[in-house]
């Protein structure tokens, strides 16, 4: 009735075997430069974090190196040897706000009519300089005097863009916006007559944010109209 103690046995020691091959065949060995690399990531992570905190909470001019080291409770030694320079980290930092931006910009209501999908970006882009105002600084009002955007940085930008993009390339492609300026053109002209609107406000110059919003809105709506004149909303 009861089974051989040797087949027991035999049986634990087969399932041992499996079970060592089987952990052997998934475990993932790293080299001590792939751990190393690893942990300077993760490092330079947290610190992006921490000048992001101090970013938003207190504005540009509250990200020093000095202020993300007592924020990170590291010495200005550790945050220097990551990222050089306050520059460095002022680019890890538009970056993100191109992440943030291009997240805002996709998660923007679609509309069929190209001149409506094009408020509706115009607006999101009026509140990501609302909500996110220390990175829009950063990012395109000059809030590091000493920073200026990379190669890098510039694609980043672009890659935030993209959505605008897509609405005028394909309004363009349906002969909706006349061909005669390439795509890229015709963002930088748009977007470029938005950040004007933006800027002015945050230097003081159009009043109170319902003021300034109003403002915004009417440009918003002459450009619109100015591209798609058969097609408003």
């Amino acid at each position: 009735m009861f089974p051989d103690e040797n087949m027991i046995t035999e049986g634990d020691d087969y399932m041992s075997d499996q079970d060592i091959s089987s952990n052997s065949n998934t475990r993932v060995l790293k080299t001590y430069q792939e751990a190393r690399l690893q942990n300077t990531e993760n490092l330079r992570k947290l610190v992006v974090d921490a000048a992001a905190t101090l970013l938003q909470e207190e504005g540009p001019e509250a990200v020093t190196v000095r202020k993300v080291a007592q924020k990170m409770d590291c010495s200005t030694k550790i945050i220097y040897s990551l990222f050089v320079n306050k520059e460095g980290l002022a680019q890890q930092l538009y970056l993100d706000g191109c992440k943030i931006l291009a997240n805002e910009l996709e998660g923007t209501q679609q509309a069929a009519d190209p001149a409506q999908h094009l408020l509706n970006l115009g607006e999101t882009y009026w509140q990501f300089g609302q909500r996110y105002s220390s990175y829009y600084k950063l990012m395109f009002g000059g809030a590091f005097a000493d920073f200026k955007p990379d190669v890098e940085s510039m694609n980043g930008t672009l890659t935030a863009m993209r959505q605008l993009l897509t609405v005028i390339g394909n309004a363009q492609g349906q002969g909706l916006i006349p061909g005669q300026y390439e795509t890229e053109s015709v963002v930088r002209i748009f977007w470029s007559s938005l950040h004007g609107v933006i800027h002015l406000y945050m230097g003081g110059h159009l009043g109170d944010v319902q003021s300034a919003h109003a403002v915004y809105k009417q440009t918003l709506s002459l450009i619109v109209s100015s591209l798609l004149p058969d097609h408003n909303p």
